[in-house]
């Protein structure tokens, strides 16, 4: 089951038989004090250099947040995706809990969008579902709803059963539309979240054969070594079924394990990608 997502110029497909998708995670002033006082004072310029590092790192697609305190979050919002569409031809996940500010976003926004996000709340699938619908575009879902975040993996796959149900038979969106975020926990609070993950990312798959995606840094946070835990987590997690996630496209130890991981899966054919940015990577050291 294929998730097309496209800019004014590019198509990225996401699915099982595809190579894994890297979503770009840097436009996002969570935890960015200088980065949040720029945008306060209406400077963007930091987000030109954050395209930049995360398209030479190998982003497919790339998230945008302007969730600043103390600003008009629509207006940022859509400053900020007219920006990076004139500096580069990647899709966009737009990323705000803002339902004004999605709307903003989606309505300046060339192509087809992936917006993030829905939980199995119906005032949040009663918000922003008719956004998706209307501007026809694709959208997260997280299995969790007012009650808790559930740990058990059956209790998320009951949640994504309802989103699926209400997004395709109240709302009309296609099955293949719905990407589930299957939450991602960190693994120094609870060392049974790992396995927890990969079970729920294999339920959806059996369940429903849809994409999933996932904050990657999740995983990891507060412990030391992250790039090293998500190079190990995301191989495991494709392996599982995982087809996409937000992540530090500008790590090369992760980006190289996803592409590996793409080798070993068979998703990318004869290895051919894997051998070129190899030679690339040797021709630009024998340059320097």
């Amino acid at each position: 089951m294929h998730t097309v997502l496209r800019s004014a110029s590019k198509q990225v497909v996401i699915g099982h038989d595809q190579p894994f998708c890297v979503i770009g995670e840097r436009i996002n002033p969570t935890g960015r004090r200088i980065f949040q006082q720029q945008l306060r004072a209406g400077d963007l310029s930091a987000i030109e250099r954050d395209v930049a590092a995360q398209v030479a790192g190998g982003a497919d697609v790339l998230d945008i947040n302007m969730g600043v305190p103390l600003t008009d979050e629509a207006d940022l919002l859509a400053r900020a995706i007219t920006l990076v569409q004139s500096r580069t031809d990647l899709p966009i996940c737009i990323d705000s809990s803002v339902v004004e500010a999605l709307e903003a976003g989606l309505s300046v926004y060339e192509g087809r969008a992936l917006v993030n996000s829905i939980t199995a709340e119906d005032d949040r699938m009663e918000a922003i579902l008719p956004l998706v619908k209307r501007y026809g575009a694709a959208v997260i879902a997280l299995p969790n709803d007012h009650d808790e975040i559930p740990m058990e993996p059956e209790k998320r796959l009951e949640l994504v059963d309802r989103i699926v149900r209400v997004a395709t038979q109240e709302y009309g969106i296609p099955l293949e539309d719905i990407v589930i975020d299957p939450l991602a926990m960190p693994i120094g609070a609870d060392p049974a979240v790992g396995q927890a993950f990969f079970e729920t990312v294999r339920g959806i798959r059996d369940r429903h054969g849809i994409n999933t995606t996932c904050g990657a840094g999740n995983n990891s946070f507060g412990m030391p070594g992250r790039d090293q835990l998500g190079a190990s987590f995301l191989p495991m997690a494709i392996a599982s079924g995982l087809t996409s996630a937000i992540m530090d496209a500008r790590s090369p130890l992760m980006v190289g394990a996803v592409k590996a991981a793409d080798v070993v899966m068979g998703n990318d054919e004869w290895g051919m990608a894997w051998i070129a940015a190899y030679r690339a990577t040797q021709a630009a050291a024998a340059t320097t």
